[in-house]
């Protein structure tokens, strides 16, 4: 199997071809469809938890930056990779390549962050993603997470994406569910941890000082 880079493996699903992560748990094909389709009733939800002024880290193809901005919201979406960023363009959002671990536009004065679909699991440590995340926000804003399922535990794997013949180098990710989310954004430093749920799909909302 050919080797390449996550940015690579993950353009061609977003270009149409059959993807799946392994090493999280048991094979799972990567939803790429349903992730460029406009926000559904279950991600509406979610962004009714996100105000003002709101980042979409990992933003993917845009759905949900895509609905934010449709609320009004002044957004901007991040992703690492560059079909990501052009696909949440395309839909008429501000985009741009960039980690969120590197300097970003607006940093502390953003009043919502968003970590979607697994996005906590960036850079397999959600302390550390966490305490970055809080760096970028204004000290009364908030982050929103979609988390695990409870009895989830908490865990970092290294997984990769394999499409067709090509395979990614591994990467870390972790997996953080409603037991553990409250430990997890205390030791990044907020003060509070509120799960909610809707139609089995799970998220926090993180808020203030530790």
């Amino acid at each position: 199997m050919n080797e390449g880079s996550f940015t690579h493996i993950f353009s061609r699903a977003l270009q149409g071809h059959p993807c799946a992560v392994v090493g999280i748990g048991d094979r799972q094909d990567l939803p790429v469809t349903r992730w460029s389709l406009p926000a559904d009733r279950s991600d509406n939800v979610l962004l009714d938890h996100c105000e003002g002024p709101t980042l979409d880290i990992g933003c993917g193809p845009g759905r949900l930056a895509e609905g934010l901005a449709e609320r009004g919201h002044v957004v901007l979406g991040i992703d690492v990779v560059h079909e990501a960023v052009r696909l949440t363009r395309d839909r008429g959002v501000a985009a741009l390549v960039r980690n969120v671990f590197e300097t970003l536009p607006g940093e502390g004065r953003w009043y919502s962050a968003l970590l979607a679909d697994g996005n906590l699991g960036i850079g397999g440590d959600p302390v550390v993603l966490l305490r970055r995340v809080r760096e970028v926000l204004d000290p009364r804003g908030r982050v929103v997470v979609e988390i695990a399922e409870p009895g989830v535990p908490l865990q970092t794997v290294w997984a990769s994406l394999e499409s067709g013949d090509a395979r990614s180098r591994p990467f870390k990710w972790s997996i953080v569910g409603v037991d553990d989310i409250a430990s997890v954004a205390a030791a990044a430093g907020f003060g509070s941890a509120t799960c909610h749920e809707h139609d089995g799909r799970w998220w926090a909302v993180l808020t203030g000082a530790a």
